[in-house]
């Protein structure tokens, strides 16, 4: 009897267990942060932050996912598999409104603001031997446009739209990441290509350093003519080996997003952590030195998650 007693006892509690979290899982909180391609800003950038949040947001684990960037990123949110993602601002605009030809076949509602970050500026590079100096000259050429539906290459369209001109304009298209496009530029296989980034990208950084190059000027009126998010931005002299002045561009802001499924304490972590920890992320590209809590609520093109809320509260940003 007392041994039947012990064996329904051992039972019970083995049952139990299996119902029963074993304490302190429910306090571990994955962080997937979605980047964009390895030769971009992004991915750097994401490296520094899931370290960061690995270390400073306890019972964290985080992962580094390697996407085709704003779009996919902002997809993946929405389906809950991400926690923070980068974004271009007008990526977020076009998910929100459920834009089919921008990558958002229905509108994504679940999207939260945690910060606007830095610019990236629209960066159109030819090899100096295809004689592309102007947008005009791209006609009849071949570019690279990123990859389809990316946010650079809806960056691409936009800045083509208003320049009056058309990718049927092109002698060829290509719709390829950052890296793959400069290779085939060395390869001779591509004329140009036009790249939405950080300035000092580690891609064309790689591509002056191996031969001549022009970049390419997109002109203030052209972007006054796309209006908001863009404006009209200037890479400075400098930037890429060769490049002896500066060239007028447009930029549009980064975002840091996340979904409204992510715990409050955890967004308020996140927010936290990306501002007491900014000379870390400049260490990682240069372009994260643009970043400034001052102005993480420029253009916020979704609602501010409430952990992020809290945190802009708290830091006297938000009144």
């Amino acid at each position: 009897m007392i041994a039947f007693s012990r064996r329904v006892i051992i039972g019970a509690t083995a049952a139990l267990s299996i119902f029963m979290p074993v304490a302190g899982a429910q306090a571990q909180q994955f962080i997937n942060v979605l980047t964009g391609g390895t030769s971009g800003v992004y991915y750097p950038l994401g490296v520094a932050l899931s370290e960061i949040y690995a270390k400073g947001i306890e019972g964290s684990r985080t992962q580094v996912q390697a996407t085709k960037a704003s779009v996919e990123n902002l997809n993946l949110l929405q389906q809950g598999k991400g926690e923070i993602a980068f974004s271009l601002g007008d990526s977020v605009q076009e998910a929100v409104k459920g834009n089919k030809e921008a990558g958002f076949p229905q509108a994504l509602d679940k999207l939260r603001g945690i910060a606007a970050i830095y610019p990236n500026f629209i960066q159109v590079v030819a090899s100096q031997e295809s004689g592309i100096k102007t947008l005009a000259d791209l006609k009849g050429k071949s570019l690279s446009v990123g990859a389809p539906a990316s946010g650079t290459e809806l960056n691409a369209r936009a800045i083509f739209a208003a320049a009056g001109m058309k990718y049927d304009d092109l002698g060829k298209i290509e719709y390829l990441p950052f890296a793959e496009s400069v290779e085939l530029i060395k390869n001779r296989q591509l004329d140009a290509t036009l790249q939405s980034a950080g300035l000092g990208v580690a891609s064309i950084r790689d591509l002056a350093t191996t031969q001549a190059i022009n970049v390419v000027a997109v002109p203030k009126d052209i972007v006054e003519k796309i209006g908001a998010p863009y404006i009209a931005a200037v890479i400075p002299a400098g930037t890429y080996d060769g490049q002896t002045a500066d060239v007028e561009t447009a930029a549009v802001g980064n975002f840091l997003i996340t979904h409204d499924g992510v715990p409050e304490e955890t967004a308020y972590q996140m927010t936290k952590l990306l501002f007491e920890n900014l000379p870390q992320l400049a260490a990682a590209h240069a372009a994260a030195k643009a970043i400034d809590p001052a102005k993480a609520l420029d253009g916020m093109p979704v609602p501010l998650h409430p952990g992020a809320e809290r945190y802009y509260r708290e830091a006297g940003i938000l009144k």
